[in-house]
């Protein structure tokens, strides 16, 4: 039984589905942030948390939610538009008064805001893809005020435009294989660590090479890896279980390599290890302290083995979701099918996967190779 604290109360999770507790322990801890941010809001948004919850991921609501919550502490500390001291006593008639001029007030203050927090001044600066994240988070919230009959006029048409480019006009950043192979070289020989990093290595290396070979085989996502407990590996039947978005589980088939890197870890490392509590006994990725390793530990761990790779400083090493496009450039480059890199990878649409089907690894630098001006001037003299 899952122990969950928000505020001052503590949360008993009674898990009677066929779901790991951490699984629906995650769930709940995102359910209850939600309904404390709800608790901050004006009663007469019920029907606007009933659609949210109904109709958007618990992860995209939860985004929501911090959004309008912001807006609406920003009309009371930046504007005259409410006469409110708190979220929650702001009127409908108040926000029937907004017009679109004062969002895209909002958007605009929030590229760049500062924050006092009594012993210091933080300034926030944020891009086009957070602002656009914003301004989705209240069109949703004034077009569903407009069909609710809280509010007069739909205003979203009048917000501004904020260009954000397309996915296909991004450069995909992923490791080019022989990128993959010196990762790997670094976490089993420790190649390219410093003298501090090297203590902990040594102590970690075999848990640390399971995470980045499970990364690169399936391209998982964060959530989904650092969810991964013992009991979700079958070997004897080769396979494993995850839980991806929208509550689906997917099984997952085992290769040698995965087998291999695993089996060194789980009876050697993981086996020195106590949980440090019963929630995390299954855990299958442990830290030195016995806890299940949090989203924040393992970015970090991709970052420095990356940067390792990439010949670069540990801040510029890459993200896990960017070992996901790995997967996905490597998968399509070895003449794998579309669709069932899709499948493998669990994108909704499959021109998501087509991204990574345009972006070639070598073509660039196979291109610039042909073009050796220099040497072909000195092979000539």
């Amino acid at each position: 039984m899952a122990r969950t604290k928000v505020s001052k109360t503590e949360y008993r999770t009674h898990n009677k589905s066929d779901k790991p507790d951490n699984i629906v322990k995650k769930e709940n801890d995102i359910f209850l942030q939600c309904e404390e941010i709800q608790s901050e809001m004006p009663a007469f948004l019920r029907p606007f948390f009933s659609y949210l919850k109904g109709n958007v991921l618990p992860m995209t609501r939860l985004a929501y939610l911090h959004d309008i919550r912001f807006f609406l502490k920003y009309l009371i500390e930046q504007t005259d538009l409410t006469k409110a001291e708190s979220p929650r006593n702001i009127t409908a008639e108040e926000l029937n008064n907004i017009v679109a001029a004062d969002i895209n007030l909002f958007i605009d203050y929030c590229r760049r805001y500062m924050v006092d927090d009594g012993d210091s001044m933080t300034i926030y600066e944020n891009g086009n893809k957070t602002l656009a994240r914003k301004k989705s988070s209240l069109s949703v919230f004034f077009k569903q005020l407009y069909r609710d009959g809280l509010i007069e006029k739909n205003i979203t048409d009048g917000f501004d435009p904020i260009r954000v480019s397309k996915p296909s006009e991004r450069e995909i950043k992923a490791l080019q294989d022989d990128e993959v192979m010196i990762m790997l070289d670094a976490v089993t020989n420790g190649t390219g660590l410093t003298e501090h990093e090297r203590s902990y290595w040594e102590k970690t290396k075999l848990r640390d090479k399971a995470i980045l070979v499970i990364f690169v085989t399936y391209g998982l996502r964060l959530s989904e890896l650092q969810q991964l407990n013992v009991s979700s590996f079958n070997f004897s039947r080769g396979e494993f279980k995850i839980y991806r978005k929208r509550g689906k589980e997917s099984i997952m088939p085992l290769n040698r390599s995965v087998v291999m890197v695993l089996t060194d870890y789980l009876t050697t490392e993981r086996k020195t290890i106590t949980a440090q509590n019963t929630a995390d006994e299954d855990a299958l990725f442990l830290s030195l302290q016995g806890k299940r390793m949090t989203e924040r530990a393992i970015r970090q761990l991709v970052k420095k083995y990356t940067s390792i790779a990439l010949g670069t400083s540990r801040d510029s090493g890459y993200s896990p979701h960017k070992l996901r496009a790995t997967a996905a450039t490597s998968l399509i480059g070895r003449g794998n099918s579309i669709y069932d890199v899709q499948a493998l990878l669990d994108h909704e649409q499959v021109t998501t996967t087509q991204l990574y089907a345009r972006h070639k690894m070598n073509t660039k630098r196979d291109l610039v190779n042909d073009m050796e001006w220099e040497l072909e001037r000195k092979d000539d003299e």
